[in-house]
């Protein structure tokens, strides 16, 4: 099973979804790993009703980085912002498939700590319904 999700990363990294960039995003956030150097970059469209209606991210960095991040946007497209807000570690190692390194969590969780920041941001500055 292992091997499955071996290849399932090596495709996320090769093949990344949702890469690129959004014009006129609704909210933009970045961060980068001090450990490695990793750098993920995520652009978030959100709708009418508060979800994301589409969802971009750029960066560069090793295969787990860009491979969770990948498969994170494909969880988050069509969420709304405060649920992807509340996704915790246990859904970005649920789509990663295999048992994380202490070393290489934190590439794991680059993306995580992004989306979360352009999330609990654009919620921050979200207009009050009246």
């Amino acid at each position: 099973m292992d091997d499955f999700y071996r290849d399932y990363i090596l495709d996320h990294y090769r093949n990344p979804r949702n890469f690129g960039h959004l014009e006129h995003p609704d909210a933009v956030a970045e961060d980068t790993n001090p450990l490695c150097g990793d750098h993920i970059k995520i652009e978030l469209r959100v709708d009418d009703q508060g979800k994301i209606a589409d969802i971009r991210f750029s960066g560069k960095g090793c295969a787990i980085s860009q491979a969770s991040t990948s498969m994170l946007t494909e969880t988050a497209k069509g969420m709304t912002l405060e649920a992807a807000a509340r996704l915790t570690k246990d859904a970005v190692l649920e789509n990663v498939g295999i048992g994380i390194s202490p070393t290489r969590m934190k590439c794991a969780m680059l993306g995580l700590r992004v989306l979360k920041s352009a999330a609990i941001g654009t919620i921050a500055a979200w207009p009050d319904e009246e």
